[in-house]
């Protein structure tokens, strides 16, 4: 049986060290040109094959609204970073691409944030608790994909 005080704890500790690594991040991201968020979405059509996807599944990568995602997506598209097509298959869906100018600007990005990631985390941490600590979230992570019958749901962008 579940020691649910010791779940609940567990969760919470969990949720409230998230919540100050991301606040900590946003506010400190070593970019003026993109946000942490908009970073975000870079991040994960950098790791799609041809860097494009379907709008509707990047949403299940991010942990944004919809709308939010689908705001996003425009500025970038504004700022030349992204190309937004209609999806051939099907005319409802659009697909969102990683342009040329994008991926630089991810790229010279990622470099900078990795770095304020490995002070945030890797200076707390040994190098057998990073390992370990990924080792957990990795199957928190793979269960919550059986439970929602759901392969999509990815790490979030580093």
């Amino acid at each position: 049986m579940v020691d649910r005080t010791a779940a609940v704890s567990a969760w919470e500790s969990l949720f409230r060290a998230q919540v100050a690594i991301m606040r900590s991040l946003a506010a400190n991201f070593p970019s003026k040109e993109i946000s942490l968020n908009e970073y975000d979405v870079m991040f994960n059509l950098s790791r799609q094959p041809d860097r494009h996807i379907r709008l509707r599944d990047l949403n299940q990568h991010v942990l944004l609204t919809q709308p939010s995602v689908s705001r996003l997506v425009d500025r970038l598209v504004s700022r030349g970073y992204l190309h937004k097509h209609t999806d051939p298959d099907d005319g409802r869906g659009t697909i969102i691409e990683l342009t040329d100018v994008g991926l630089a600007l991810f790229r010279r990005v990622a470099v900078d944030h990795m770095d304020s990631i490995a002070v945030r985390i890797g200076e707390t941490l040994t190098d057998d608790e990073l390992t370990q600590l990924t080792l957990l979230c990795d199957k928190l992570r793979v269960d919550c994909r059986g439970a929602l019958g759901d392969d999509s749901v990815s790490r979030p962008g580093g």
